[in-house]
């Protein structure tokens, strides 16, 4: 499983957020891409539409353990695709900034 921890991205990655509407609005990284992993392959076109050509896809969830799974589709789908290790949490414990769907400063639930 490709995995990347969060200190080793940098500012213009890309990055797809998985986690459900509810953690969405709670708290996300400001440039991320949401589509929930639960409409995940029926919302895949919007991935290939908002991804950078030939760039990689940073898949992010809570924890890791979602993203891992969307990752790994990804991989057989032959995308450049990497788990972001610790989610949504280790961003935040990271210090990196977390703001809710109205760009107020927001919080991983």
């Amino acid at each position: 499983m490709p995995t990347v921890r969060v200190g080793e991205l940098a500012d213009g990655d890309f990055l797809l957020d998985v986690r459900e509407d509810d953690e969405w609005e709670a708290g996300h990284a400001e440039r991320a891409l949401h589509i929930p992993m639960s409409e995940f392959v029926a919302r895949y076109g919007e991935l290939t539409e908002a991804a950078p050509q030939d760039a990689k896809v940073h898949v992010i969830c809570r924890s890791g353990g979602r993203s891992a799974q969307v990752t790994m589709y990804l991989t057989q789908q032959g995308v450049d695709a990497v788990n972001v290790d610790g989610g949504m949490v280790s961003w935040e414990a990271s210090g990196r900034p977390v703001v809710d769907d109205k760009g107020q400063p927001g919080t991983v639930i």
